[in-house]
Formats: structure tokens, C-alpha cells, sequence
């Protein structure tokens, strides 16, 4: 007998920083998701969560953290650092009810480290936290790779997520996977204009597809699949980046309180815009994904009148004009728009 499909994944459809936490964090607890399992590299990507105004920027534990009633999952695709995971725990007081599995593998000091050394850092723009190095000892079989069941202190956390996700699944239960940084960084890469995004991507693959590896459950589970964008694109770090804007206009946006900073370098985010590049190129991530929605973040930080809208009607026309160019153009639904720092300032439409 064929089970339900009662798994969704959240990837991002550019070049990371897209609001996927908020949209995690808000489904999580809008829809009540009973699993929530993350995906992706390790703590190289952030995810900030703003809920009863306090601000969480999460590296390793998963967004929907804010939906109590969740169980918490990183699946072993994943790498971990112990001490930001442990910390992490304590912060969001989830220590009933949060697992890592078992062979996730373990980053050390040594591999930040080397991820902070000249090739790594400068060559191609590393954020420094010992991923590209732990990766890469992963995928040699090194016998020195240590994993979470190695590290003495996470061992009250230790499972088969896998296991467990299956057994939610053949029971009928919701699972909610997260998947880090976006399409755009896949290792696998693009060529855009006879130019690589290879040697500025992260080190694996980024989509929907490898999120069902990372934590174990196949695609034929997966129900949707929500792409996230950004009503103004960004991206953090050096590469290329389709719909950049002068940087001038970059400066005055900052200026103005539009900018915004990488939730784990703090580095300032590059700002473009949507051009028809941008537009063609969403629609293929789209696409790679197998898609079913769209959510749209930031419409407020690029159209006036719209912060901490609620209702479609009450956007204002030229935010309403661009959520209709976008369906249009990727032939999807945008079925979130995000309106507001705060996980419930959320146009929902579905």
C-alpha cells in the first residue's frame, strides 16, 4: 500500500539569504508540522527566526524550533559542530525534544582552521566555519572524520533520524524538512554569460533532491516544495550575481535602512534586482526543485506601505504587481509573502 505524501521541503531558489527561516518558522507553526528535520551543509548557513520580539540566528538548529509541539531533527547529511549545536540547544530550550543523527559528521577546530587559511578564505570566499574542510574529509572516507556519536557530549541527543522520519511518514504524521543557502550555491553550479558560479558555490549540492538524502526519506514522500526568493535579491560574498545593482545604489539602500547583513559573517549582502536574467533564471531553480509554491520575503523592504501587511488586498499595487509578474513568469502560485521581521507578519494565500 502506497503512503501518503505528508512531507514538505523549504529550499532557496537564489543564492542563499532568501528569508527561509521565516518561512520555516511560520509554517512550522501555522500548519502544525509534528517533524522538523534539517537538511543541507552545516553551520556555514544561518537562519534568523524573529518571534515574540526576540531574534534568533540559528546555524544548526532548525527554524521551526518556534512550534513547540515539534520534534527537531538534523539529518546526517549534515555537518555539526558540537559547540555551536550545544549552545544552540540551550538558547531555544528544546533539550526534550531534539535529535542529531548519529553519523553526522563532527566538525573540529582543525578544520576551521584550514577553512580560514588563504585558499579557503580569500580563493573563494569561505565563511570560515571548517564546512569545505570537513566536506572534503568526508568524502575522502579519512578514518580521522569523528561524528556526533563520537562526541560525548551529544550523546543524550543521539538518534536514526532516518528511522524515526519514516516511521512519522508511514504513520501519516507531517514532516518539514529545511534545506540551507539556495540553488544557486549548489556545488554542482550553473554557467551563466560563459562564467562558472562553481568556484564561489558551497561544497554539495543544494536542492530539494539532496534535502530528502541529507535526513533520509525518498522523494516519492514529498508533497511540496516551497521555493523561497527574496523580493530584493542578495547575495553574500564574492561570485556572480545576475540583477546586481551599482554600488552606489547598493550604498544609498543601505543608507536608507534596505541593506541587510549575512546571519553568520555579518558580512553586508550585495543587492540586485529583478531583471529578466533574474527572472529566467528563478524559473529554472524553480523547476529543479519540482516546485509546487512560491514564497516571496522582504516585499516591504522594497515596496513602501506594505510592513507587517496580513491580507493580499491590502498590499499596496505595485507589490501586488510584482507577486503577479512572478507567478506569471515562473507559472507557480506565490502562496507566502513576507511582510515583517516577526514569524506572523505573513501575507498567507493558500
Amino acid at each position: 500500500m502506497r503512503q501518503p505524501r505528508t512531507a514538505t521541503i523549504v529550499v532557496g531558489g537564489w543564492f542563499g539569504d532568501e528569508g527561509k527561516g521565516k518561512v520555516v518558522s511560520y509554517i512550522s507553526l501555522n500548519d502544525r508540522y509534528e517533524h522538523i528535520a534539517r537538511a543541507g551543509v552545516g553551520t556555514n548557513a544561518g537562519h534568523t527566526v524573529c518571534m515574540n520580539g526576540r531574534k534568533y540566528g540559528l546555524r544548526m538548529v532548525p527554524s521551526g524550533f518556534t512550534n513547540p509541539g515539534a520534534k527537531l531533527y538534523i539529518g546526517k547529511g549534515v555537518l555539526v559542530n558540537p559547540a555551536v549545536l550545544l549552545k544552540e540547544i540551550e538558547e531555544c530550550d528544546i533539550q526534550e525534544r531534539f535529535y542529531v543523527d548519529s553519523l553526522c559528521p563532527a566538525i573540529e577546530q582543525r578544520h576551521i582552521d584550514v577553512d580560514n587559511s588563504s585558499h579557503y578564505k580569500e580563493g573563494i570566499g569561505s565563511t570560515g566555519t571548517g564546512c569545505g574542510p570537513a566536506q572534503l574529509e568526508r568524502v575522502k572516507r579519512s578514518k580521522e572524520m569523528k561524528f556526533a556519536k563520537d562526541i560525548e557530549e551529544l550523546k543524550p541527543y543521539l538518534a536514526d533520524v532516518s528511522e524515526l522520519l519514516l516511521k512519522a511518514l508511514a504513520g501519516g504524521e507531517k514532516v518539514l524538512v529545511e534545506m540551507t543557502q539556495g540553488t544557486m550555491l549548489s556545488l554542482y553550479g550553473f554557467e551563466i554569460d560563459g562564467e562558472l558560479t562553481y568556484y564561489n558555490a558551497t561544497s554539495k549540492d543544494t536542492t530539494a533532491g539532496s534535502a530528502c538524502a541529507d535526513v533520509g526519506i525518498g522523494p516519492a514522500h514529498v508533497k511540496d516544495v516551497i521555493a523561497v526568493y527574496k523580493a530584493r535579491p542578495s547575495r553574500v560574498g564574492s561570485g556572480i550575481f545576475p540583477g546586481e545593482l551599482p554600488k552606489e545604489e547598493q550604498e544609498r539602500l543601505r543608507s536608507e535602512g534596505k541593506g541587510e547583513y549575512g546571519t553568520v559573517t555579518r558580512r553586508p549582502r550585495r543587492l540586485g534586482e529583478w531583471t529578466p536574467e533574474v527572472f529566467r533564471l528563478a524559473k529554472k531553480t524553480a523547476d529543479m526543485n519540482g516546485a509546487t509554491q512560491i514564497a516571496v520575503t522582504k516585499i516591504d523592504m522594497v515596496y513602501d506601505g506594505n510592513k507587517g501587511e496580513r491580507n493580499y488586498r491590502g498590499l499596496t499595487g505595485d507589490a501586488r504587481s510584482f507577486i503577479e509578474k512572478l507567478e506569471n513568469e515562473l507559472d507557480l502560485p506565490v502562496t507566502l509573502i513576507g511582510t515583517g521581521e516577526d514569524v506572523f507578519d505573513i501575507v498567507d494565500r493558500r
